[in-house]
């Protein structure tokens, strides 16, 4: 479409980065989409145009579980402060609220608050397994959106659906952050199940009335607070554009390396099996620069294989155990990375893969 600019294209990505699988070859052979990533001139939006909602269902194999992390664990508690002190402490509903780990830290906190997830397994009875939607004999005071919206195809019209179904209140939205990905070079945080990818400025776009906004978790995440009656249409009122550096995949490819000391590190261990980990060692793959060791303090991925390269998960234990002191380990995820020197009594060389 003319009113559509590419910025980004990738083939034969997984659809799921977090569903693990039983063997190497099944992880090999996981399910793949396609990437292509546009600028939509018209309301400012960028979002992957190739994107096939029908190929996800998300059952137990996804595993995405990152409370695990004290680090992680800090930034919810950081979440539940802009939440209460925003929202209120009554009448919170969680869509999308996953294994229930926020929920049940705002319940900690004294928060009255129901859950709505149709893939819950827990025992909760504030969690209902379903959607939250038309019919829902709840009414919010005040609706939490924690990383739903980046997998919703029409997110205005998700929007909508929640405006109708609980007339208006105020709503948290977080999401990942495009402009730290654009601004950190980092081509791990780009993958299928994100089918947009967010702005600051979209949102002001989004709401006539945003209440709060700002950054969280090292600026890898953006949040707003708005009143959910203010939604209206997006419109690229200023008309800007979008733009990826040129060199925006040098660090996949090896293009500007000195050889001579990269060459010392192909094979190298990774340390965080997620989202960000499963992408850079696919890339790396390819750019036949292939990870070796791929480490995750999460007990559910650990001896299970990540789709796209089929690598085992090991732990911390297993992973380190043969390598040398001093061995290169690159963290995807450097807020982690005080957690990790401290678990590795820092006795290697840590690189943070998001550092600017």
């Amino acid at each position: 479409m003319t009113n559509q600019r590419v910025l980004y294209t990738q083939d034969d990505f997984p659809i799921f980065q977090n569903r693990m699988y039983d063997s190497a070859e099944a992880a090999r052979n996981c399910p793949r989409g396609s990437l292509r990533l546009v600028h939509d001139l018209e309301t400012g939006m960028v979002f992957n145009a190739a994107f096939q909602p029908e190929l996800l269902t998300y059952d137990s194999a996804y595993q995405n579980e990152q409370a695990h992390s004290a680090a992680f664990r800090s930034h919810l508690e950081e979440v539940a402060s802009v939440v209460t002190r925003n929202l209120g402490t009554e009448g919170l509903v969680e869509v999308g609220c996953g294994k229930a780990f926020f929920l049940e830290l705002l319940q900690s906190r004294g928060c009255g608050i129901t859950g709505f997830d149709p893939t819950y397994e827990g025992s909760n009875p504030a969690v209902q397994r379903h959607l939250f939607g038309g019919g829902v004999a709840v009414h919010a005071k005040g609706i939490i959106l924690r990383h739903v919206l980046e997998h919703i195809q029409d997110p205005s019209s998700f929007l909508r659906g929640l405006q109708q179904a609980n007339g208006g209140g105020l709503i948290y939205i977080e999401v990942p952050c495009l402009d730290w990905i654009i601004r950190r070079k980092a081509w791990f945080d780009i993958f299928y199940e994100h089918v947009n990818y967010f702005r600051l400025a979209d949102f002001e776009r989004m709401f006539e009335r945003v209440v709060h906004a700002g950054h969280l978790f090292g600026g890898q995440y953006l949040f707003v607070v708005a009143d959910l009656a203010s939604l209206r249409t997006p419109v690229n009122a200023t008309s800007e554009t979008v733009t990826f550096p040129e060199d925006f995949l040098q660090a996949a490819q090896g293009s500007g390396e000195d050889r001579s000391t990269s060459d010392a590190l192909l094979g190298d261990t990774v340390w965080g099996a997620a989202s960000k980990g499963v992408i850079y060692s696919l890339l790396r793959e390819r750019a036949r620069r292939p990870v070796k060791n791929l480490i995750d303090i999460n007990p559910a991925k650990c001896g299970r294989f990540v789709p796209g390269t089929g690598l085992r998960v090991m732990s911390p234990e297993e992973g380190l155990a043969h390598l040398k002191p001093g061995a290169v380990i690159h963290v995807m995820n450097s807020n982690y990375m005080s957690e990790i020197r401290q678990a590795t009594g820092n006795r290697f060389s840590l690189r943070g893969m998001d550092n600017e």
